[in-house]
């Protein structure tokens, strides 16, 4: 078994010129990074568990991505993050959702599902218990980037709400390469390992100018987050109510198990038809217990990544276009 991990950052309509050669490397590097740790936990003979766990760790710190630093602001001015993971092996999973004070949601969602007793822990039960597992505790400001917070104050002034992950962010043509409207946010990770088991884990700092108390699918089983090892391990990105009105990321494992589709059939199937039936835009990484990847979206591109153990790390932001490789 060729253990393997997948990673994405977001996803929408990219705009080539928006951004500088430097930044779209700043973007490119920061995905090869994480993918470098996840990657390095299958090759020393780690869990799909440990890896998705390390690498969406990476991403919930790299201010670049909406989850952990860099979070985006809520209708209030604030911050309220998700988090989800799920073992493919137990089908035990744990997730936080709301959260206000915690710098890498995704361990606490590891340690929900590692105590055993819930599945899902919001706001402050879900701080208080991170808190008695020994995690970090952080001030409201750490999340605070300025690019987040122009987005917010943007968001304020045009009297646009629930804008997805960059779309305010892309209102002003240098800061990213997601154009205006179109990114849609969250992080997460899909790995196999050479046990054959899979996992997936999901973050997001939710969106722009959201109500308090809103959860999306990120933190959802079934919708944001999914494995099974008996079929597949999947994290979604994109417009969270659509993907929560579908239950997209079990839906592709539903496909792969009842109908016996191969792993790409059942990605094309969930993305390209039945969320656009219901307007939901975004994408998805996904891989099956054959270690089998598959990386759609139905927006014009979406940070991804993905390594085999042993092999090249390949990264990538655009729709067509040849993947860097390391």
């Amino acid at each position: 078994m060729t253990a393997v991990i997948a990673i994405h950052g977001g996803a929408g309509t990219l705009t080539r010129g928006a951004l500088s050669a430097d930044r779209e490397k700043d973007y490119l590097d920061a995905l090869d990074h994480v993918l470098q740790g996840g990657q390095a936990i299958l090759e020393q003979g780690g869990s799909a568990l440990d890896a998705v766990t390390e690498a969406v760790f990476r991403l919930e710190e790299c201010p670049l991505f909406n989850a952990g630093k860099g979070a985006v602001f809520t209708e209030q001015g604030g911050h309220e993050l998700d988090a989800a993971i799920m073992d493919g092996r137990t089908l035990a999973a744990g997730a936080v959702a709301c959260v206000k004070s915690l710098r890498n949601p995704v361990l606490a969602a590891r340690a929900v599902m590692d105590d055993g007793r819930h599945v899902l822990l919001v706001g402050d039960g879900a701080e208080a218990f991170a808190k008695s597992a020994g995690l970090e505790l952080v001030s409201a400001d750490y999340y605070f980037t300025a690019e987040r917070y122009a987005q917010w104050l943007r968001s304020q002034a045009n009297g646009s709400t629930d804008l997805l992950d960059h779309d305010a962010q892309a209102m002003q043509h240098e800061a990213a390469p997601i154009d205006a409207e179109s990114k849609l946010g969250t992080v997460g990770a899909v790995a196999l390992d050479r046990h054959g088991n899979l996992a997936a884990a999901t973050s997001t700092g939710g969106l722009t100018g959201k109500r308090a108390g809103r959860v999306g699918d990120s933190p959802l089983i079934g919708a944001g987050c999914y494995a099974n090892n008996r079929t597949v391990a999947v994290s979604c990105t994109g417009s969270g109510e659509m993907f929560i009105r579908s239950l997209a990321a079990y839906d592709v494992s539903a496909l792969v198990e009842y109908r016996q589709l191969p792993l790409d059939e059942a990605c094309r199937i969930v993305v390209m038809e039945k969320l656009p039936m219901i307007d939901g835009r975004g994408g998805l990484i996904a891989v099956d217990a054959q270690g089998n990847v598959c990386l759609p979206f139905n927006t014009e591109g979406m940070y991804r990544g993905q390594a085999r153990a042993g092999g090249p790390r390949r990264t990538a932001i655009y729709r067509e276009e040849n993947r860097r490789a390391n």
